[in-house]
């Protein structure tokens, strides 16, 4: 039974009993900390415009292990040669309208809704959401975002304007967390670009076993701007 939620009501239903299509709630509003209480349970929103906020969590999940991630021969070149520059937190509105605007195979319309960015953009202040940027020429060509609970993160969307932009967006993030010794990215759902990538199809229960483990640890809360991409594995 898909629950109804109130504007008032933050809980949720247990994800583990829910459909393998996902859908476990709807309604309720896209205030930030129901949002971060959704994350922390593995459930998050998706819906499109008019519609009611529905609240998901699918079996399997797409996860990206960081000591998983692979670079093609051909990708690897680009990285070595390329003469572009990443940043972190650097334009967060930027970077989410992008992703909204960003034309994709067989999707009609968005679910980045105006809501959608007000929420988000409030999670950034917060802290919680953030950006990946990645220019060339000093001109925006692609970058990711998503929000860092624990040592997790969740990413959202991301948009390429040229060749490899998000790709270059995702190989600097996994880098930086990476780093910060995250346990995964979780890309929410399986799609052949990011199996490719070194995303591994994952029952919900091992994900949400594994993310009831990473929230015990600390989260990296605040701005990433001054963040650095040191590039690995090349």
């Amino acid at each position: 039974m898909i629950q109804p939620l109130s504007r008032y009501d933050h809980t949720f239903p247990n994800p583990r009993y829910a459909s393998d299509e996902g859908l476990l709630a709807h309604g309720g509003d896209l205030n930030p900390n129901r949002i971060l209480g959704a994350y922390r349970k593995g459930i998050f929103p998706w819906f499109s415009k008019d519609d009611p906020i529905m609240w998901w969590s699918p079996n399997p999940r797409l996860l990206i292990y960081l000591d998983s991630f692979k670079v093609s021969k051909s990708f690897r070149r680009t990285l070595r040669n390329g003469n572009f520059e990443v940043k972190f937190d650097n334009d967060f509105l930027s970077t989410i309208s992008h992703c909204r605007n960003i034309k994709r195979f067989e999707q009609n319309g968005t679910w980045i809704t105006d809501d959608i960015i007000d929420a988000y953009l409030e999670l950034h202040y917060m802290g919680f959401a953030h950006s990946v940027e990645v220019y060339k020429d000093n001109t925006l060509i692609g970058g990711l975002y998503g929000l860092s609970i624990g040592k997790a993160f969740f990413g959202e969307s991301m948009f390429s304007l040229a060749k490899d932009g998000s790709k270059i967006a995702l190989k600097a993030l996994r880098d930086v967390l990476y780093l910060d010794r995250y346990d995964f990215i979780d890309c929410q759902l399986p799609t052949d670009h990011l199996i490719s990538m070194g995303g591994e199809v994952v029952e919900r229960d091992i994900f949400l076993d594994e993310l009831e483990d990473t929230l015990q640890k600390g989260s990296n809360i605040g701005s990433w701007s001054g963040y650095k991409w040191e590039k690995l594995d090349l």
